[in-house]
């Protein structure tokens, strides 16, 4: 299928970029694909889609991710060919091809870091602003709704079509990254490309039932955990409002639930009309926090957890902190109070 710019630019890129990603895959025997640590849907659906892409013409593909302690996200273990991913100590240390995805930061890469060091060629495919200056062929547009958009077009320009898993795979990243197509970043290129994945075989309704039609009970009693700490505070991120929780790992292991699991939450605490911000901060085992959170459109979460260490986008953004849950959230609070204006 040939993609036009009559689709009101979904990706906006010179074709120099594009033909020197394609020109380092035509003679590609081996390649090593890496997405960020803690992927989500668009990183894990990007990678496994370009990885399909890639093993139809011939390449050896390895896929994995900069984890430890390594393993799949449990509510992502229903992707097609989950099962071939393998752990970041599986990987040749140098690659003659490495293809990273969904970040252009070193430090997101996890302990596979120097792996990118070394590759022989590097090619970056990401949509966040955010870029730590890894080397390579960099397919990175900010203004794009997923990597899934990037990986589209390029998958369009390697192989003649697209089976039913990839494009399985490129609409779970699409939808995830853009909130169901409820984030500003849906325009009618995004339906564009939307509309051309389920032409090749995606079926939305039995993505959605995977990503969001079915919670374990496990999850609502972490839920109701959550809720019960909720904290309301009107005249936080400068008037704006903020609204936050924390789960703890006893949550977690009392309903055996990973943290992959209990990232919804913040999508119930978000909701709040009285706050534009919210936040989960998440713990783990090993007593950090992983913080998400989420604007409803009037404060930048992207530059604010930027300064905290972590990253993401405009309206959504998340930050690793090693602080207990108060200083966390002064530190957070602090940052909102200066937030830029998406």
């Amino acid at each position: 299928m040939t993609v036009t710019r009559a689709d009101a630019q979904a990706v906006d890129l010179p074709e120099t970029v594009w033909s020197a990603a394609v020109r380092t895959f035509e003679n590609a025997r081996t390649a090593t694909l890496v997405c960020h640590v803690a992927p989500d849907g668009d990183a894990l659906g990007s990678m496994l889609a370009l990885a399909r892409v890639l093993r139809s013409r011939g390449v050896a593909v390895t896929c994995t991710w900069g984890d430890e302690p390594w393993s799949v996200p449990t509510s992502y273990s229903w992707l097609p060919d989950i099962d071939t991913v393998v752990g970041p100590s599986c990987v040749d240390r140098a690659p003659d091809v490495m293809v990273v995805l969904v970040t252009a930061r070193r430090d997101r890469l996890g302990v596979l870091g120097p792996v990118a060091d070394a590759a022989g060629k590097l090619v970056i495919i990401d949509h966040h602003a955010h870029n730590s200056g890894l080397r390579g062929v960099q397919l990175i547009d900010p203004a794009a709704a997923a990597t899934a958009v990037l990986v589209e077009e390029l998958a369009r320009r390697l192989v003649p079509s697209l089976d039913v898993d990839t494009a399985t795979l490129l609409y779970v990243g699409l939808v995830t990254d853009t909130g169901s197509f409820q984030h500003p970043v849906t325009t009618p290129a995004v339906h564009a490309v939307a509309g051309r994945l389920l032409a090749d075989g995606a079926d939305p309704s039995v993505i959605s039932r995977q990503l969001w039609g079915s919670r374990s009970f496990g999850f609502n009693t972490v839920l109701g955990a959550a809720l019960s700490r909720l904290r309301l505070e009107e005249q936080a991120a400068a008037g704006r409002g903020w609204v936050w929780t924390w789960t703890t790992a006893d949550d977690l292991t009392s309903a055996g639930l990973g943290l992959d699991e209990i990232e919804p939450v913040i999508d119930v605490v978000r909701a709040t009309r009285e706050a534009d911000v919210a936040a989960v901060f998440k713990q783990d085992g090993d007593g950090s926090f992983r913080v998400s959170t989420r604007s409803r459109g009037a404060t930048d979460v992207g530059a604010v957890c930027a300064a905290l260490g972590g990253g993401g986008h405009k309206l959504a953004a998340g930050f690793t902190s090693y602080d207990d849950v108060e200083t966390t959230a002064s530190r957070l609070r602090a940052q909102l109070a200066h937030a830029p204006t998406p």
